[in-house]
C-alpha cells in the first residue's frame, strides 16, 4: 500500500511538507513547541506544559510572552500549509485530520487493518502504516520527559504492528519477507521465545538452515547466560526439525492478529441513557423549537453526515436542562438507543477521550476484553458500531471542540453538544446561544417552585429577587429552594439579603446548588492573564465597555484574544455595537459578583487605575476637540494611561460621538474612583466632562458627578479637588437661576485657590461671581468682579482669559446701556479672539456686538454680525450657542417686520433648546415668541407661550435640585 506522505511529520525528524517541498521551520524553540502541539494533535496543551518543555531547567520570568511570540511566529508559518493553531484559556492546540499527521496516520491505519474483514486487506494497511516511520520519532530535538509517555506508545504501537504483519506473512508462506520484521523485534525482546520460533521458521522455511540453527544457538545462549533456563519445548522443538532437515509441526503464530466481529456477531444493545426531565422547566420555547427541529427524524438523512447541535452558554443558565427536555422529546426518533456521555469540560481535568470511547463501547455491548488498546481504534469501532445504528448522542459539558471530534459518529447520527465554551470548529453544526431567562420566565420558574399564592402576595418582592439573580436559572432555582425550605419567610426577606452584591453569592446556595462554584468551575482554568481581566472587570460595574479597556486592564496593546478567551467561555457576553462602531462587553450581574469576590489585591488595584487614567486620558482628548474647552479645570496629578499608537486619537476623532458613546461609564467611573479612594481620578474625570456636559446642558450629570467627586475630595482632603468641584457646581447652578448658592460655593472655590496659591483657579472663580452678580442685577459688583479677574489673568499671561473677561466687562456694560464702553471692550476681546485663532469666543464676541449694533439702530450691521456669529458655531458643530445666535437673529428679524423669518428661527432655536434641555433658552424663546405674536395680535398664542416662559423659570429657580454648598 502506497500512503500519501503527510503534511507533518514527527515519525522520525520533525517535517512540514508542501507539495513544493520542504517546509523550514526556524529556530530550536518554535520546532520544539510544534512537535509538542503534534504530539498531542487536536487536544489542547496547557501553556504550563509548553512552558516547562521549552524551558525544562530554568523558567524565565517572560516565558509566557515568550510563548505568544513562538505561537504568533509559527502561525505564520503553518499558514503555508493550511494549517493553524488555535488558542484556548488554558494553552493551546493544533487540530488536524488524520490524513495531515503521520502518527495520527499510523494510528489510523492500525485500527483499520484490525477492523478488516480479511488478512490481504489487514496487511495492506499495516504495510501502510510501517512504511510512515523514517527513524527515532523527532530524533532530530533535544528529548522531553513530557514527551516520553506519547513516544513510547507510538514505538510499542509500531512493534506490535511488526509483529501482526510478520505473523501474517508466515501464514501465507512468505517467508523471506518475514525474516527482516523477525530480526527487528528480537532485538527489541530478546527473550520471547515466541519471537525466535517465528524467526527459526522463517530462515528454515526460506532454506536458511544455517541461520536458523544459529539463531537457536544465540536465544539459548541469551537465556542461559540471562536468566538461567533452558528454551522451552516449542523452540526446542523446532530447532530438532531443523536439525532433522524436517518441516516443523503445526503451532500457533506468534501474536496471530484477532479481528473485531462485525457488528451483526455482537449483543445487540439498545441504551436508554437520557437524564431524566426537569418537572418544572420553564420558557425557552424558540430555544425548544429550533432544537428540536433540528434533531427530529426528518431534519436527518441516513447516509449523510451527523446531525450536530451545540448548545452553548454562561454558567448556570440551563444548557444541560434544555438539551434533556429537547432530548426526551424526539427520542423516539432513535429506537437503537440514545447515549449520554458527561465530558467533564467544567472539571479540573476533562475526560479523556479514550476512556469515554471506552465508556461509549461498553454501553453499546463491547466486553472489557474486546476494548482496543488505542484511542483512534476505540473511535474506529465507536462508528462501525454506530453506523448501522442510528442513535442520539448526548455529549454534556465538552471542553472543546477536540473532546467532541473524538465522539462524533460517521453517519446518520443526532450529535447533541453542550458546553461553556464556544464550539465553531464543528462543520456544519447548529450553534444555539443560551442566554438568561426573561422576566417573566424567570418569574413564573420561581412561582413553580414556591407556589402561586405566596408568589402573588408579594409580586414586588419576587420581582426583585429575580432581578437579584440576574434572571439566571440556576440562582432563580436556588432562591426558589431556600423559600421553599422556609414556608414562613416572606419573599422579602430573602430579597432583603439580596440586596447586598458582596454578600449575594453567599446567600445563593441550597444544598449541592451553588451559583458561586459553578462560576469557579471555569475562573478555575483560565490562564493567568485571562484570569486578571475578568477579575478587574467586576470591579467596573454594570455597564457595558469597550474591549480596549482589557488593553489598560493588562496594560498592553491588543489584548482581543484575552477578550475572546473570556466571551469563548461566557464569563463575558458581547453587549453589541455602539454608535461609533466599538464592539462592546459585559459581565453578568453575578458573574461580576463573582469576579469582584476574586479581586483587592494590588494587581486588580493598579489594574483598575489603569483603567480610569485611560478613561481619563480619552475624555480629554475628546473634551479637547469640543468648540469650547475655557476655563477647564484639570486635575494635573490624576492617573493618565495611553495605548500604543493613536488609538484614542482616532476613537475621539468624532469627540461628540465618542462621548454619547461612553457617557454612563464615564459617569460611572466617577463615582467607582470615588469608591476606590482614587480621589483625584474621580475629580479629575469629573472637570474632564465639564465641556461635554456643557455643550449638551446635561446639568444633571453635571451636578451628580461633581457631587460624587466632592464629598471624595472633602474625605481625603483634597482641597485643589474639593475648590474645582465647587467651581463647577457653581456653574449648574449659574445656569439654573440659583445665584445666591452659587455665589456661596464661588466664594468657599476662591479662598481654598487662594490658600493653594492657585492664582488661576482663583481668576476663574472670580469669573463666576462676577456672573452671578451681573445675573442677579448688581452690574457694578459684577464690574468689579470681571476687572479683578482681567488684572489676574493679564498677570499670568492668559490670553485666553484676558479675552474673555473683557467679553464680560462689555457684555456688563451692553446691559447698562453704555454702548461706547461696551463697544470698546468688545472690540478688544474680539481682536484678541482672532489673533488667538479662537472661532468659538470670536462667535460669543460677535453675539454681543449684535446686540450692541441693534441697539444703536443699526438693524443692518447687527444682522451681519448675527449671520456671522450664527455661521462660526454651525461650523464649529456647536448646536448650543448657535441656536442663541439663532435666537438672536430671530429676534432682531422680527423687530424689523420680517416675522415670518423671525418666528422660523425663533421656532429652530426653541427647537434644540428643548433637545438639549437647556431651559433658560426655552424660557427666554418662549417670551421673545409670546411678545412677537402678542405685538402680531395673536393673543390667545402669545398668553400661551409667555405662560410657558413664566412656568419655566419658575421651576429653574424652584424644581431644579439644590447644587451642593
Amino acid at each position: 500500500m502506497v500512503v500519501d506522505q503527510p503534511v507533518f511529520s514527527v515519525l522520525g525528524s520533525l517535517l512540514v511538507r508542501m507539495p513544493e517541498g520542504r517546509v523550514p521551520v526556524a529556530g530550536t524553540k518554535p520546532r520544539v513547541l510544534l512537535a509538542s502541539l503534534l504530539l498531542d494533535a487536536n487536544r489542547v496543551v496547557s501553556s504550563d506544559v509548553l512552558v516547562e518543555v521549552l524551558w525544562p531547567q530554568r523558567r524565565p520570568q517572560s516565558a509566557l510572552a515568550n510563548l505568544r511570540t513562538y505561537v504568533s511566529s509559527l502561525r505564520g508559518t503553518l499558514a503555508a500549509v493550511g494549517a493553524q493553531i488555535l488558542a484556548r484559556p488554558s494553552g493551546y492546540a493544533i487540530e488536524l485530520e488524520a490524513e495531515q499527521l503521520d502518527a495520527l496516520l499510523f494510528e489510523d491505519l492500525i485500527a483499520r487493518a484490525r477492523a478488516a474483514d480479511d488478512d490481504e486487506e489487514a496487511s495492506e494497511h499495516l504495510r501502510g502504516a510501517l512504511a510512515l516511520w523514517r527513524g527515532t520519532p523527532l530524533g532530530d530535538l533535544p528529548a522531553s520527559p513530557l514527551w516520553d509517555e506519547r513516544l513510547l506508545s507510538l514505538t510499542e504501537a509500531r512493534f506490535a504492528a511488526t509483529e501482526e504483519l510478520a505473523a501474517m506473512r508466515m501464514a501465507r508462506g512468505e517467508y523471506a519477507a518475514a525474516i527482516g520484521d523477525l530480526k527487528e523485534l528480537v532485538t527489541v525482546h530478546p527473550f520471547r521465545e515466541d519471537l525466535w520460533r517465528q524467526l527459526m521458521l522463517a530462515l528454515h522455511g526460506s532454506g536458511r538452515q544455517a541461520e536458523a540453527l544459529q539463531a537457536y544457538k544465540t536465544v539459548r545462549r541469551q537465556l542461559v547466560d540471562e536468566l538461567g533456563v533452558e528454551p522451552g519445548p516449542d523452540l526446542r522443538m523446532v530447532h530438532a526439525a531443523v536439525l532433522a532437515g524436517e518441516s516443523p509441526p503445526a503451532l500457533p503464530a506468534a501474536n496471530a492478529p484477532q479481528h473485531a466481529p462485525p457488528p451483526s456477531a455482537r449483543s445487540v444493545v439498545a441504551p436508554q441513557q437520557l437524564p431524566p426531565d426537569i418537572p418544572d422547566f420553564t420558557g425557552r420555547a424558540d430555544a425548544v423549537a429550533t432544537l428540536t427541529r433540528a434533531l427530529a427524524e426528518a431534519g436527518r438523512r441516513p447516509e449523510g453526515p451527523p446531525t450536530i447541535a451545540v448548545v452553548v452558554g454562561p454558567p448556570g443558565v440551563g444548557k444541560s436542562a434544555l438539551a434533556v427536555h429537547c432530548a426526551r422529546a424526539v427520542r423516539a426518533d432513535y429506537p437503537a438507543g440514545q447515549l449520554y456521555l458527561s465530558l467533564g469540560g467544567t472539571a479540573d481535568a476533562p475526560a479523556d477521550p479514550a476512556e469515554l470511547l471506552a465508556e461509549a463501547l461498553r454501553a453499546l455491548g463491547t466486553d472489557e476484553k474486546d476494548l482496543p488498546p488505542t484511542t483512534h481504534e476505540r473511535s474506529a469501532l465507536y462508528r462501525s458500531l454506530l453506523a448501522e445504528r442510528p442513535m442520539l448522542v448526548f455529549l454534556d459539558d465538552a471542553a472543546d471542540a477536540a473532546q467532541v471530534r473524538t465522539l462524533l459518529p460517521g453517519n446518520g447520527c443526532a450529535v447533541l453538544v453542550t458546553s461553556r465554551r464556544r464550539i465553531t470548529e464543528l462543520p456544519g453544526a447548529l450553534q444555539l446561544d443560551l442566554d438568561v431567562l426573561s422576566p417573566a420566565e424567570a418569574e413564573e420558574l420561581l412561582e413553580k417552585i414556591v407556589g402561586v399564592e405566596r408568589l402573588r402576595e408579594e409580586r414586588e418582592a419576587a420581582a426583585t429577587i429575580v432581578r437579584s439573580c440576574g434572571c439566571l436559572p440556576l440562582a432563580v432555582r436556588i432562591a426558589g429552594a431556600r423559600l421553599a425550605g422556609r414556608p414562613g419567610w416572606p419573599l422579602s426577606a430573602l430579597r432583603q439579603r439580596l440586596d447586598d452584591e458582596a454578600n449575594r453569592l453567599d446567600e445563593l446556595r441550597a444544598g449541592d446548588l451553588e451559583v458561586r462554584d459553578s462560576f469557579d468551575r471555569t475562573y478555575r482554568q483560565l490562564p493567568d492573564d485571562v484570569a486578571t481581566a475578568y477579575r478587574t472587570l467586576g470591579l467596573l460595574g454594570p455597564l457595558s465597555m469597550p474591549g480596549w479597556v482589557v488593553d489598560a486592564v493588562l496594560d498592553r496593546h491588543r489584548t482581543e484574544t484575552v477578550v475572546d478567551a473570556l466571551v469563548d467561555v461566557n464569563l463575558v457576553r458581547l453587549a453589541g455595537t455602539d454608535a461609533i462602531g466599538q464592539l462592546r462587553y459585559r459581565l453578568h450581574d453575578l458573574a461580576r459578583c463573582n469576579a469582584r469576590e476574586k479581586a483587592g489585591g494590588d494587581v486588580e488595584r493598579h489594574a483598575l487605575t489603569r483603567v480610569l487614567g485611560a478613561w481619563m486620558s480619552a475624555t480629554e482628548q475628546a473634551s479637547a476637540r469640543l468648540p469650547t474647552t475655557l476655563f477647564s479645570l484639570t486635575s494635573p496629578t490624576a492617573p493618565r494611561w495611553n495605548p500604543e499608537g493613536d488609538t484614542f486619537g482616532l476613537l475621539t476623532a468624532d469627540p461628540l460621538s465618542w462621548l454619547d458613546a461612553e457617557r454612563e461609564s464615564l459617569v460611572g467611573a466617577v463615582r467607582l474612583a470615588a469608591d476606590a479612594g482614587l480621589t483625584q481620578a474621580s475629580w479629575g474625570l469629573a472637570a474632564a466632562l465639564v465641556p461635554y456636559f456643557d455643550l449638551h446642558c446635561r446639568y444633571e450629570e453635571w451636578r451628580h458627578t461633581h457631587q460624587i467627586a466632592l464629598e471624595s475630595a472633602r474625605t481625603a482632603g483634597d482641597l485643589n479637588g474639593e475648590a474645582s468641584m465647587l467651581r463647577g457646581l457653581a456653574q449648574v447652578c449659574l445656569y439654573q437661576d440659583r445665584y445666591a448658592e452659587a455665589e456661596e460655593m464661588l466664594r468657599r472655590s476662591r479662598a481654598i485657590f487662594h490658600e493653594l496659591g492657585d492664582r488661576r483657579g482663583e481668576a476663574i472663580s472670580i469669573c463666576g461671581l462676577g456672573a452671578a452678580s451681573q445675573f442677579s442685577g448688581d452690574r457694578l459688583k459684577a464690574l468689579g468682579y470681571f476687572r479683578q479677574a482681567l488684572s489676574m489673568f493679564l498677570a499670568m499671561d492668559d490670553t485666553s482669559g484676558e479675552a474673555y473677561a473683557r467679553q464680560a466687562i462689555g457684555r456688563v456694560y451692553l446691559t447698562l446701556q453704555d454702548l461706547g464702553q461696551a463697544s470698546r471692550w468688545l472690540g478688544q476681546a474680539l481682536r484678541l479672539a482672532e489673533e488667538l485663532g479662537d472661532a468659538h469666543r470670536e462667535g460669543c464676541v460677535s453675539m454681543q456686538l449684535g446686540r450692541l449694533y441693534g441697539l444703536a439702530a443699526e438693524s443692518d450691521r447687527a444682522m451681519r454680525v448675527h449671520e456671522h456669529a450664527l455661521g462660526i458655531f454651525e461650523t464649529l458643530g456647536d448646536r448650543h450657542c448657535g441656536a442663541y445666535a439663532m435666537h438672536n437673529l430671530g429676534g432682531l428679524q422680527a423687530v424689523n417686520g420680517d416675522r415670518s423669518h423671525g418666528s422660523d428661527q425663533l421656532e429652530r432655536s426653541l427647537a434644540i433648546f428643548q433637545q438639549l434641555g437647556d431651559r433658560s433658552g426655552e424660557a427666554a424663546t418662549f417670551q421673545t415668541l409670546g411678545e412677537l405674536y402678542r405685538s402680531a395680535g395673536r393673543t390667545t398664542l402669545a398668553q400661551e407661550y409667555l405662560q410657558h416662559a413664566h412656568t419655566l423659570r419658575r421651576d429653574l429657580r424652584e424644581g431644579a435640585g439644590a447644587c451642593a454648598r
